[in-house]
């Protein structure tokens, strides 16, 4: 088995995992549209609404989902912080860009039509 094999099972077994609830992790992509994620960001949780650490990645070349040498960093940094579970978005949740420092707050991203009057967690438009 391959290394980047390896990674992505570890990646796959965690989800749902107990009894232990914490330390948690959470996975969220973005990208520029819902098919191309350039964005991975993870927090975790030693306790609940307590995040203790977020770190983030980026892919312009290729899709981050698909980047087998952030995936092996997302597992080392998951080992490090002895995460018991893992919640994956299952898909593209927003523009990579954060509001407030890559465009003025309560806008809409100049980068990124592709979001505007979308719903993040659904992806259907709300207007």
């Amino acid at each position: 088995m391959t290394e980047q094999d390896k990674a992505r099972d570890w990646l796959h077994r965690r989800p749902g995992r107990r009894p232990r609830p914490y330390p948690l992790a959470t996975i969220a992509y973005y990208g520029p549209t819902d098919k191309r994620a350039t964005k991975v960001v993870v927090g975790i949780l030693k306790m609940r609404d307590d995040l203790t650490f977020m770190k983030k990645w980026f892919s312009e070349d290729q899709d981050a989902r698909e980047n087998t040498v952030i995936r092996e960093q997302i597992v080392e940094f998951l080992k490090k912080h002895r995460v018991e579970n893992v919640v994956v978005a299952d898909r593209i949740i927003g523009c990579p860009h954060e509001e407030g420092i890559d465009y003025p707050d309560g806008g809409v991203c100049p980068q990124c039509p592709f979001w505007e009057g979308k719903d993040r967690w659904s992806g259907f438009n709300v207007n």
